[in-house]
């Protein structure tokens, strides 16, 4: 429930602040924000977890997968012809 309560706001902030982005910026917050996301629900299965090294498994896979989608908005941002959203 948390984590659809978070996406909503998310959402909705993303609508407000992509109002004067250019294509490109809101590309790459939308690749930013979705890594959150799946980054957020790694954590909460971290939380869940039945073992130590599950929980650090599942919370270094979130740290992987927030630092992928900032380097993937910055490289949308840098080059926006590079977005490719086949190969994602």
């Amino acid at each position: 429930m948390r984590i659809l309560i978070q996406s909503a706001a998310a959402a909705g902030l993303l609508a407000l602040a992509a109002c004067n982005d250019t294509p490109a910026e809101q590309a790459a917050e939308n690749v930013e924000e979705a890594a959150e996301n799946l980054a957020d629900i790694y954590e909460e299965q971290a939380d869940n977890a039945v073992s130590e090294p599950a929980e650090e498994a599942l919370e270094e896979k979130a740290d992987a997968v927030r630092d992928t989608g900032e380097a993937q908005a910055d490289a949308i941002e840098e080059d926006p012809g590079a977005a490719d959203p086949v190969g994602m």
